[in-house]
């Protein structure tokens, strides 16, 4: 059975395909795999093990697959929620329900070996094995869900400005791609149910934002300086923002791409994780590798900044872009692909109650 939209006022402004689709979501988790093996290591032991240019290629386990971290975890749960909470509503134009989606990061905390009120309402991502993976998960996302108590901008559950919010958000910038500003507001509910500090949930709703133009056919630029617009709107935007301005000055500059993430810090905190992804992005537009090997080659939390620069490069060139010996290299390849069909005609998946119950 299929569910059809009640939305009137719906239409879509841009030419975007399914291989951006799958190019965002694939991205992303070959991104993270690429930097979950030097996530915690300093640039000087990086070169060290991997030689002077780091890290630049996947890493292979037993299973001939490449692993993948949280980051992908959660942003397979992120698209769970939107879409569940989409059968909700039936209306892209409107905020979903945002307990909705707080009970699939619950149905990850689940796959960590946390066991708390688990919702009945599973669906077929919960059953994927592979996800039952523990990869150095974030302790405020798992603080915060063993709670169970969703936080709000309006009511913060904490003052987290980890990168565990935007590392999750880039579903929300496909499925709301035709309402740039609600895609940021979305984004930024969604990473503000779990940190409450505006770096964390702003730089989510930047990164939403920004996919949303991309996949409407914006440069990397302009989705930019576009998102900037909308991030001028909330409230304590300003270190978000400069740092932002920042990434912009600094891929624009001379500067070697290791210095120049010096500047803008580690990645660890959500500001500077979507700040060094644009800067990625930003200095490589038109090469996926070459940006992601930026974007992983530092001191600080390559996996998470691998992953966002894999969402932002991937959405812009898709998936033919994406280097054969990495394409299906990846954990949950298949399975990344089917996500994307899903995201990318969310009112025609077929057997949607079994799939993603409510």
């Amino acid at each position: 059975m299929q569910i059809q939209s009640n939305n009137n006022n719906f239409k879509f402004k841009g030419k975007y395909t399914l291989n951006n689709y799958k190019g965002c979501l694939k991205g992303g988790a070959i991104g993270d795999a690429l930097g979950w093996p030097v996530e915690f290591l300093q640039i000087s032991n990086i070169k060290k093990q991997y030689g002077q240019k780091g890290i630049e290629d996947l890493f292979i386990k037993t299973n001939k697959k490449a692993e993948i971290t949280d980051d992908t975890q959660m942003t397979m749960f992120t698209a769970d929620g939107i879409i569940k909470s989409l059968r909700q509503t039936l209306n892209l134009n409107k905020i979903p329900n945002m307990n909705t989606i707080f009970d699939s990061y619950k149905l990850w905390l689940n796959t960590q070996r946390y066991i708390t009120a688990i919702p009945k309402n599973k669906g077929w991502i919960s059953e994927l094995k592979d996800l039952y993976a523990m990869r150095a998960p974030g302790s405020t996302c798992i603080s915060s869900l063993k709670r169970n108590i969703p936080g709000s901008i309006e009511k913060p559950i904490n003052n987290s400005s980890g990168c565990g919010g935007v590392m999750r958000v880039a579903p929300v910038g496909l499925m709301y791609k035709d309402n740039e500003e609600l895609a940021f507001e979305i984004g930024a509910r969604c990473a503000a149910l779990t940190h409450g500090n505006p770096q964390a949930y702003l730089s989510a709703g930047f990164l939403s934002c920004m996919i949303a133009h991309i996949i409407n056919g914006n440069n990397i630029h302009n989705a930019v300086d576009s998102t900037i617009k909308y991030l001028k709107k909330y409230p304590n935007h300003e270190s978000t923002l400069n740092l932002i301005n920042k990434a912009k000055e600094l891929a624009n500059s001379n500067i070697e791409p290791i210095n120049a993430i010096e500047e803008l810090g580690q990645g660890w905190e959500g500001h500077e994780a979507i700040a060094i992804s644009i800067y990625s992005s930003l200095k490589e537009p038109n090469n996926f590798e070459k940006a992601l090997k930026i974007a992983v080659n530092h001191s600080g939390d390559s996996d998470s900044t691998g992953a966002i620069t894999g969402n932002i490069i991937g959405a812009h060139l898709g998936l033919d872009a994406i280097p054969n010996k990495w394409n299906e290299k990846t954990e949950l390849s298949k399975e990344l692909e089917q996500l994307s069909k899903d995201l990318y005609k969310p009112f025609e998946i077929e057997n949607i109650e079994k799939r993603y119950p409510i």
